[in-house]
């Protein structure tokens, strides 16, 4: 019955071990407890065991240490784990931040680009709309000059002509006149 409560003492010590704290806690706490669970080990050590128990105690304390610098291990290669990851996560943040920011430029940039290529195109179309509008003005102004010359060339005509068929009534008058002065000069 003694090699069976060895045993016992064996399965209890490492299922009453503590699991270990999250990884959040700071690293001194998990130390200050380490001795606290150490002392109840050896507090559920029945004293009414015989020197094997005592020896198998001793290394079941020796296993506990081992196991706590284990643990410690763990929790420091845990703890250094996560702040790797974090600084992984920061550098990602950090280069997709950068990529944003880059892809905003490229974007800013190439709208800036369409812009300024559309008012340039404007400006263009413009500038050979106003000369086309330009052009046809000095047409008309061209054709109105014509036209005046045509239409004061058509006065100078009526008024020639005019002159001619008065010319002709005086004529014809004047002819009448002597007509008459003739044949009234027969009658008296």
């Amino acid at each position: 019955m003694a090699e069976e409560e060895p045993k016992k003492v064996e399965t209890e010590t490492p299922s009453e071990t503590p699991p270990p704290p999250p990884p959040a806690e700071p690293e001194p706490e998990p130390l200050a407890e380490a001795p606290k669970d150490v002392v109840e080990e050896k507090t559920v050590i029945p004293p009414s065991v015989s020197e094997e128990t005592a020896e198998e105690s001793e290394a079941v304390a020796v296993i506990e240490k081992a196991s706590e610098s284990a643990e410690e291990k763990k929790e420091d290669s845990v703890n250094r784990d996560a702040v790797l990851a974090r600084v992984a996560t920061e550098k990602k943040i950090s280069l997709v931040k950068a990529w944003e920011e880059s892809e905003k430029c490229k974007a800013e940039n190439k709208a800036h680009k369409k812009l300024s290529s559309i008012t340039s195109w404007e400006n263009s179309r413009k500038a050979s709309v106003e000369a086309e509008l330009k052009k046809i003005e000095e047409q008309l102004e061209k054709k109105k000059a014509e036209y005046t010359e045509k239409m004061k060339n058509k006065i100078a005509m009526i008024h020639k002509e005019a002159e001619e068929k008065k010319a002709i009534v005086e004529a014809q008058l004047y002819d009448f006149s002597e007509h008459l002065r003739i044949l009234f000069g027969k009658l008296t």
